[in-house]
């Protein structure tokens, strides 16, 4: 007979000492850290330990015995199943206390690097509705609340909203998402009700079958709207009659469009996407620039904020109008068009070629001259021939993705040698590991967090770095 496994234990009133990576809470037994997700610092609860690691143990919370002074009630009826906004039991005030924090014990733990120029954190103007994009999923199991009438056939399953952490076959079927304005809400409830009412069969991305696959909605501050409709499999009818009701219903649609994706994965920047009606953009405006906004296009996702980012870092360049900058991981020119009018000229880099003609087309339509794009991977890109071709830069901006930089990245940016690095990041993990690895040759003169995401861990830092 086999030995049956040993259950995890339960400890009893565990105090929460502080906010840890992933959004997750801290308490500490016997020397060890524990990781308890929808905790606020200052709880006392009952922890059942769920996963044993070497270093560190994952637990939840079995019960609260006394709430932290600093923990409020969320504001969203789905807390605790979504994992999106994991930190709205804490005031927001408290949330920023420790998004700064986090941007410290990066930098002091992983970089070993001196964060006394850091400034303190600029808070976001809006704490909800802030999102100028968002994804939902159309899937044939939605997670039973117990609040809901017993499902009597399939379709009674069917939810569209956003999947279940940690369960690739759940979807939580959204009522209300407090992260995007309306009329995000309105759409995505209209929507469902006419898929359902059709009898349309949303997706099992168990078996990779179904008609329904997600609902892509975009907006922005000038009031333009742009919704994307994912099918699985083609059925001209039908989706006729989806993109129909879409614009009958909802006349305010700037742009709308359809793909078909049969791969087993959900990214869609490698199909076709279809313009059923409407312009084939969206258009932003952030200090009198304006952005075109395709169906692929990255953009920041909380607009007020973005313009503050970037102010921040052409501030920390300190530009005087003679220099020639390189815009790292451009992405479609959002920063190079940006600062083109304080420089004499903007190098932007990128490696995906759609995001590249969208670069060109905001220069394009702000009648900007100065701008140069190039598409590659930067690790490849940077080196001794395109610096003698395109001269070395006086200032480098760096916003790369969550990874960091590659290695490479950072040998030529030393070889290149600019005065000043300005590097954004949504990562200070990676930042800091970066910055650590350009060893002396360059100081940190500025730190600047900013919040691009309320009612979540993650925080966005700007560092300004002089070479010595």
């Amino acid at each position: 007979m086999g030995r049956r496994n040993k259950p995890f234990p339960i400890f009893k009133n565990i105090e929460i000492a502080g906010a840890g990576a992933e959004g997750k809470a801290i308490a500490r037994i016997d020397n060890q850290v524990v990781f308890v997700p929808f905790a606020v610092p200052g709880d006392v609860v009952d922890i059942q330990v769920v996963r044993k690691k070497k270093s560190y143990l994952e637990g939840k919370i079995r019960e609260i015995i006394q709430k932290s002074p600093l923990r409020i009630e969320p504001r969203c009826e789905h807390f605790g199943l979504c994992g999106g906004c994991k930190w709205q039991i804490l005031n927001y005030e408290q949330q920023l206390v420790y998004k700064q924090q986090q941007v410290i014990d990066n930098f002091e733990r992983i970089g070993k690097l001196d964060i006394s120029g850091i400034k303190p954190i600029i808070p976001s103007p809006n704490e909800f509705f802030y999102r100028n994009k968002l994804e939902f999923t159309f899937l044939f199991r939605k997670w039973l609340t117990g609040k809901e009438n017993q499902p009597q056939n399939e379709t009674d399953m069917y939810g569209l909203g956003f999947h279940l952490p940690g369960m690739f076959d759940r979807i939580i079927d959204l009522e209300n998402c407090y992260l995007q304005p309306e009329p995000s809400n309105t759409i995505r409830m209209e929507f469902r009700q006419f898929c359902l009412d059709k009898k349309y069969q949303f997706y099992n991305n168990r078996i990779h079958d179904g008609f329904l696959r997600n609902l892509v909605i975009r907006n922005t501050s000038t009031g333009q709207l742009m919704i994307i409709v994912v099918f699985a499999r083609e059925e001209s009818k039908n989706i006729a009659d989806c993109l129909t009701f879409l614009i009958e219903k909802f006349p305010e649609i700037t742009s709308l469009y359809y793909v078909v994706n049969t791969k087993r994965n959900d990214i869609i920047n490698d199909q076709e996407l279809i313009l059923y009606k409407g312009k084939p953009y969206i258009v932003e405006e952030v200090e009198g620039l304006k952005y075109k906004i395709g169906p692929v296009t990255f953009f920041q996702t909380n607009t007020r904020q973005a313009f503050v980012l970037y102010d921040v870092a052409r501030k920390m360049a300190g530009f005087s109008g003679n220099e020639t900058v390189y815009d790292l991981y451009c992405g479609a020119g959002t920063i190079t068009n940006f600062i083109a009018g304080k420089v004499k000229k903007v190098i932007g880099i990128e490696y995906i070629p759609s995001a590249i003609e969208d670069a060109r087309e905001n220069s394009t339509i702000n009648n900007i001259h100065n701008t140069h794009f190039f598409t590659g991977d930067i690790a490849n890109t940077l080196n001794s021939d395109f610096f003698a071709e395109n001269s070395n830069p006086d200032v480098v901006i760096t916003d790369p993705p969550r990874s960091g930089m590659h290695p490479r990245v950072i040998e030529q940016l030393a070889i290149a040698n600019p005065e000043k690095i300005v590097y954004i990041s949504c990562n200070p993990a990676t930042q800091a590991r970066d910055i650590a690895m350009l060893g002396g040759k360059y100081k940190i003169m500025e730190i600047q967090p900013v919040d691009m995401f309320p009612q979540t861990h993650h925080v966005e830092n700007v560092v300004l770095l002089r070479r010595t």
